[in-house]
């Protein structure tokens, strides 16, 4: 079976021109925006543009379609301010996935600005809790990415994501969704088989592999632990090709999407692919 893989691919002119990078790279898997993630605001989507996203999508090869909401979100800000304009963003980030028929996505899982992890995590379910309240019968499932740990970023520790797992009371509307260069920069090490497997088990400990929903497949710039979310190109990073071929070979994560959110991505990312379906292909 082909592997689910592809990238975080342009929407510029329209959502369904997604489907158009997508084509263009083989993919059987990509993730975009639905709306800019450095902006508060956003354009409506109209109904003839949900129609032809969902038109292309039936046309083209890939299977599973992610979305990643702004990168201003703050669900855990303990400023009360913040954390409503948070929650209203992130519920109009649910609707347009809804719309779209996408159903998953991705999201950082804030900073507790201070106020310490423990706090920042119990901000961030009651958030959460709050906008599923909001969303009745919504299909669209969060995805909690771990992330590398700058700043007062929560996420760094995979204790993080299944504290809010078993916090958040509709716990079944939530996934995952790991970052080889988070986990790297976090200090999880995945570079050879060894700790591939060390790191693996510790997540199947902790969260599980049902909870996986997706896997952003990125080198880092940085070396292990610097907590520092800096990504490269496939094998050109401190992380390496061997652990991305032990990734493209684990049977566990066959049905999980990965998706490249590399630098150059619109220039070299055909490439990325093509060396992660190689990979793919190398025996243990």
């Amino acid at each position: 079976m082909a592997p689910l893989l592809g990238a975080h691919v342009p929407a510029a002119g329209g959502m369904f021109n997604a489907y158009t990078w997508a084509n263009d790279w083989d993919c059987t898997a990509m993730q975009v925006f639905t709306k800019s993630p450095n902006q508060w605001a956003a354009r409506t989507l109209s109904d003839d543009e949900v129609s032809r996203f969902i038109a292309a999508g039936k046309e083209s090869g890939v299977k599973v379609v992610t979305a990643h909401d702004s990168y201003l979100i703050n669900l855990a800000s303990p400023d009360d301010a913040i954390r409503a304009k948070s929650r209203n963003a992130f519920r109009d980030e649910l609707e347009r996935c809804e719309r779209l028929e996408i159903p998953y996505l991705v999201t950082h899982m804030g900073s507790h600005m201070g106020q310490g992890d423990d706090t920042g995590l119990a901000v961030l379910a009651a958030s959460i809790d709050a906008i599923h309240a909001d969303l009745r019968g919504y299909k669209v499932q969060i995805l909690l990415e771990a992330t590398a740990g700058q700043g007062t970023n929560l996420g760094y520790k995979l204790e993080h994501l299944s504290t809010v797992l078993h916090t958040v009371r509709e716990n079944e509307r939530l996934g995952v969704c790991l970052d080889t260069c988070h986990l790297f920069a976090a200090g999880y090490d995945i570079r050879d088989v060894a700790a591939y497997r060390k790191t693996m088990s510790t997540f199947k400990e902790l969260i599980g592999f049902e909870r996986l929903k997706c896997f952003h497949l990125n080198d880092a710039k940085f070396e292990l632990a610097s907590r520092k979310d800096r990504h490269e190109r496939i094998g050109l990073g401190k992380i390496g090709r061997e652990a991305f071929r032990l990734i493209m070979r684990d049977r566990r994560l066959s049905k999980v999407p990965k998706i490249i959110e590399t630098p150059e991505l619109t220039e070299k990312g055909g490439d990325d692919l093509r060396l992660l379906r190689k990979l793919a292909d190398t025996p243990t």
